[in-house]
């Protein structure tokens, strides 16, 4: 029988991210959708007419039993509380990034999570881009060596402030680029070398009018002593390369990003045919100066998150992320927070 699935949120992440990669997966169904926005209503009724609207997450929680699983996609500070309900209403729950506002939180959700005995399975959707699942291959292949230094970024040019929740300064909607483009760069970072023993961070809020910050750097220390370069900005007249990472016997530098939420922005699902796949003109070089080659990227596939959370439901295989994977993440963003308020380097290792 089909994973009956509860999406709560139909913004952007909502829309654009869960409701067609859930849709997309074998075994799922989206069975419900929560919106109290006429307008958002109307557009679940539209594009996924078996789907049920909900005016609210109370009307959810009253008709638990008729669902397997919650997705929340609400605004940040409703993460922690609308998991808290799911989870005390019997169901697992597949939260948005960032899965909290503080690592605290993050950790009180998981010490729900093992009373309960149900997951919480953070969307780190970015783990499913070609381009780093090409840097996973070839760091784990040995074909760059040992790796010495990961440069990474999420780079945009957006001079003018949009308003929304995403720019507020209030701690509690977890606002601004850090936690925004910041969570993917800084779980990609994680996932490829472990958990950082030393931050260093420049913050900053650039734009006229902006309240919280739009343009980052921050340096991870990996225990080995593999070092990842992360930059986030809403104000790059010029964008610097997706990846360059060298080891030492060879480099590979990929310009442009994934294409994944462009095509599911123009209303493609990953059942269209070429869905996730890069053109070879977008492709990455492979080598060293004068002896470099194309390197094809790999297939993005966001909807094997999906995939991955069916089988972990169904006892298969353990979750495609974890819980202490988003805390290990949140506690990072806190100690880049430090380190620029501070001016220091911040270590991370027990104490």
């Amino acid at each position: 029988m089909d994973l009956r699935v509860a999406l709560i949120g139909y913004g952007t992440g909502g829309s654009v991210f869960h409701a067609p990669l859930i849709s997309s997966v074998p075994g799922m169904r989206l069975a419900a959708v929560v919106t109290g926005n006429p307008e958002r209503a109307r557009a679940v009724a539209e594009r996924h007419p078996e789907t049920s609207v909900l005016a609210s997450p109370d009307r959810l929680w009253e008709a638990s039993g008729g669902y397997d699983l919650v997705v929340v996609a609400a605004p940040n500070r409703q993460h922690v509380p609308l998991a808290r309900t799911a989870l005390t209403s019997g169901l697992p729950v597949v939260v948005d990034k960032p899965a909290a506002a503080t690592a605290a939180d993050a950790r009180s959700l998981a010490a729900l999570s093992a009373v309960r005995g149900l997951p919480v399975i953070p969307f780190h959707n970015r783990r499913w881009d070609g381009d780093y699942l090409t840097v996973l291959r070839l760091a784990g292949s040995g074909a760059l060596g040992d790796v010495l230094r990961l440069e990474s970024r999420f780079e945009r040019w957006r001079p003018e402030v949009k308003p929304g929740w995403k720019e507020s300064a209030d701690p509690r909607d977890a606002g601004g680029i850090l936690y925004d483009l910041g969570s993917h760069l800084i779980d990609q970072a994680i996932a490829l070398f472990g958990r950082p023993e030393r931050v260093y961070a420049e913050i900053d809020t650039r734009r006229p009018g902006a309240a919280a910050p739009d343009d980052a750097f921050v340096a991870l220390e990996h225990r080995g002593g593999t070092r990842s370069h992360l930059w986030m900005s809403a104000t790059a007249a010029q964008l610097g390369p997706r990846f360059r990472v060298l080891g030492d016997r060879a480099a590979y530098t990929v310009h442009g990003m994934d294409g994944q939420e462009e095509a599911l922005r123009a209303g493609l699902t990953p059942k269209d045919p070429g869905y996730g796949i890069a053109s070879p003109e977008s492709y990455g070089r492979l080598g060293t100066p004068g002896d470099d080659r194309a390197e094809p990227t790999a297939p993005g596939a966001y909807q094997e998150f999906y995939a991955a959370v069916a089988r972990a439901l169904r006892g298969e295989a353990p979750p495609p992320v974890t819980l202490n994977d988003a805390i290990a993440g949140l506690e990072v963003i806190e100690a880049a927070l430090r380190s620029a308020d501070e001016h220091t380097v911040v270590s991370t290792r027990p104490e």
